[in-house]
């Protein structure tokens, strides 16, 4: 029962992302170290809606993960004990409920990009 692991490769792929969506300051002082800097900067930004689709995807996955854990429990399969049914369903839980919560705000967003006055 070692989650320690899981949390940390879930921080490790928040630090990416967030690296990934972070553009750093340019102080090059020629054109073309910052026009390289720029093409550069152009290939690695990701997709909004790829990194949306895998989140999407990493909470299914470990909803999905969760409810096979409580079955395999419930069917009192070697191998599954109670900790680990009970880490999984919070695993499940919070990442539902963070998702929930990126919607509630793409959805506020989206509301007050609409009723900007043209």
């Amino acid at each position: 029962m070692t989650d320690r692991p899981d949390i940390n490769q879930v921080l490790s792929q928040m630090r990416d992302l967030r690296s990934q969506i972070q553009s750093p300051g340019s102080n090059a002082t020629s054109g073309i170290a910052q026009s390289s800097a720029q093409a550069a900067q152009e290939v690695e930004r990701p997709d909004f809606s790829d990194m949306l689709k895998t989140a999407v995807d990493n909470v299914n996955s470990l909803q999905k993960e969760a409810t096979s854990l409580a079955q395999a429990y419930e069917r009192g399969e070697e191998g599954v004990d109670l900790p680990q049914v009970m880490i999984g369903l919070q695993k499940s839980s919070v990442s539902f409920e963070a998702m929930t919560q990126v919607r509630n705000k793409l959805v506020d967003a989206y509301e007050k990009i609409m009723n900007m006055p043209i």
